[in-house]
Parts: structure tokens; C-alpha cells; sequence
């Protein structure tokens, strides 16, 4: 596992400290790897999902520092969804 996944996931873990109920997400990084976000938690991997949100590691970084606003992110193009854009909706609100 990349140290920016590694960094991505205790992030994450931090932020969604009481899993994602909702639904499966899967973050990816281009070059890096990917982050699943579910009921158990959030860890490496890369599994099936409801929805799939992409985008660049400096981008993941400054959405969960709080630094960019995730819908700010998808609406200029530096964040992109795959799957249910409900999901991606309730996910932006607990990352925020």
C-alpha cells in the first residue's frame, strides 16, 4: 500500500469514524490505489461499489483538510462520480 493511501485511509477513518452506513464507496487515486468506505469502516481496497469517486491525490487531501469543498471539487471537474449520485451527495456531507 502507497503512503498516500495509507495517509488517505487514516484520514478518512478519522472523518467517518463511524463507517458509511449508507452504502459502499470506493475513492481512487489515480497511480496510488483505492479506499473503501462501508458499514465496517474505511480501509484499502478495491472491491465493488455503489458509487466511485476519483480524483487526484492533492484534491482527496484538501477535501478532508477541509481546504475544498467537495461538491466545489465535482462542479470544476477535479473530482468525478461514478454510480449513485446520492451516495456521492450524503458522502460530501460526512466528509465536511
Amino acid at each position: 500500500m502507497s503512503d498516500v493511501i495509507s495517509a488517505a485511509v487514516s484520514a478518512l477513518a478519522a472523518k467517518m469514524s463511524d463507517g458509511f452506513s449508507a452504502g459502499v464507496a470506493k475513492f481512487v487515486i489515480p497511480g496510488e490505489g483505492a479506499i473503501m468506505a462501508d458499514a465496517d469502516g474505511v480501509r484499502a481496497g478495491d472491491d465493488a461499489a455503489d458509487v466511485t469517486l476519483t480524483a487526484e491525490a492533492e484534491v482527496f487531501r484538501a477535501i478532508l483538510e477541509g481546504e475544498m469543498n467537495a461538491t466545489t471539487a465535482f462542479m470544476t471537474g477535479k473530482l468525478s462520480v461514478d454510480g449513485s449520485m446520492g451516495l456521492a451527495m450524503q458522502l460530501g456531507a460526512a466528509l465536511s
